[in-house]
């Protein structure tokens, strides 16, 4: 297992004041690094959080090793190098044993399940957050899913110090599907890094023709089939619309097929994993969210962060709580291709080349913002630890 160590001086413990030689030890957990929006939260809360009150540790499950400065200094990474997250239990402890977190934190819902069932191995007191990315009802619908998946949650939930949601609604769906307490869960926004996201937006290839932007992983969750079906009709409106897909997954086999059905091929464009999606805003018309359901989707906040015109389904409550009536937004009325359509038309009707909104729902989303939330909830988490 590979690691970069980053040594650090002694500093004032944050509960009591008193000079320690160490600070508690914060281990976070993803499957790899380069993923998706939840991978990319956990590797800013890694890159942000306070290298003055904590040791940070960040463990990549699947992957064998790391660039020295993947998250820059200040964090110490472990590549476990598991070929599944189901099989990484033995390193997982095996790391918890030898590090001794005093809290750990995990992205990603088939790792929460993994570190809250291993969570009686770990040493006593060791506290544990999970993130949860998604709505637990649209989840537990999803026929992709193992039907003891419910009982995974229930029973499984439970054991963590908090449960870590993006809104409010995905908070009281949570405590709905599962019985979870309201004071177990906690509601914490995403970091974005605004500036940076303005900053590539601007550097990117200047704006030509109606261009529309989707980003995600190709996964029948993420709706991508629906807007292909939607492009075909818009382009009988809008003959030379044409897309962009930045994203990888199992579903881009069936997309392209799917394509060529619709006579789409010289239309859309699969682009792949793009590290930095906002190099793309700037030649965009457009951000299509054609998800059947999601939590909080970071390709959304960021794209609003750049100031793209926004389309989008209302795959969650939260998201219809975001976005409903705000400028430069197009809400489609239910998740469907027809109703997708719909918006597009609209949207693309309404716009004027070039233009840019000052979304400032994103404001709450700023990383400053977001990363001190985090810590206020980590310090609290902590602190009932010591006593």
């Amino acid at each position: 297992m590979g690691n970069t160590k980053v040594s650090h001086p002694a500093v004032y413990s944050i509960f009591t004041g008193k000079l320690m030689g160490e600070r508690p030890i914060v281990l976070l957990l993803i499957p790899h690094l380069g993923g998706g929006g939840a991978e990319r939260v956990m590797a800013q809360l890694a890159q942000g959080l306070s290298r003055q009150k904590y040791e940070l540790h960040l463990a990549v499950v699947t992957q064998t090793c790391l660039p020295a400065n993947a998250l820059g200094t200040g964090v110490t990474v472990h590549a476990l190098g598991s070929t599944r997250v189901h099989r990484a239990g033995p390193r997982l402890v095996w790391l918890v044993r030898r590090l001794r977190p005093a809290l750990i934190v995990s992205g990603m819902f088939h790792l929460n399940f993994l570190v809250l069932l291993l969570r009686p191995l770990f040493p006593a007191g060791t506290s544990v957050l999970v993130r949860q990315n998604g709505t637990v009802s649209a989840s537990l619908a999803s026929d992709r899913l193992p039907v003891y998946t419910r009982l995974l949650y229930r029973a499984l939930y439970r054991r963590a110090d908090r449960v870590i949601c993006q809104s409010a609604a995905m908070a009281e769906d949570l405590e709905r599907e599962l019985g979870l307490r309201a004071s177990r869960i906690a509601v914490l926004r995403n970091p974005v890094d605004v500036d940076r996201i303005q900053e590539a937006a601007r550097a990117g290839p200047g704006l030509t023709g109606l261009h529309l932007l989707a980003v995600g992983r190709l996964s029948p969750e993420k709706g991508f089939d629906l807007l292909l079906d939607a492009l075909a009709a818009v382009r009988k409106r809008f003959p030379t619309a044409c897309l962009v897909i930045a994203g990888t997954g199992d579903e881009e086999a069936g997309l392209r097929a799917q394509c060529r059905r619709l006579d789409l091929e010289s239309a859309v464009e699969f682009a792949g994993h793009v590290d930095q999606p906002a190099a793309l805003f700037s030649a965009a018309t457009a951000f299509v969210l054609p998800s059947r359901h999601e939590g909080m989707p970071n390709a959304l906040l960021e794209a609003a962060a750049g100031g793209l015109p926004l389309v989008a389904t209302p795959a969650s409550q939260g998201i219809v709580d975001l976005l409903d009536g705000q400028p430069g937004v197009w809400l489609a009325k239910e998740v469907s291709a027809p109703a997708l359509t719909a918006a597009l038309i609209q949207a693309l009707g309404a716009l004027p080349p070039g233009v840019r909104f000052a979304h400032r729902f994103v404001d709450g989303f700023q990383s400053s913002r977001a990363l001190a939330a985090y810590e206020m909830l980590l310090d609290e988490v902590l602190l009932k630890h010591v006593k």
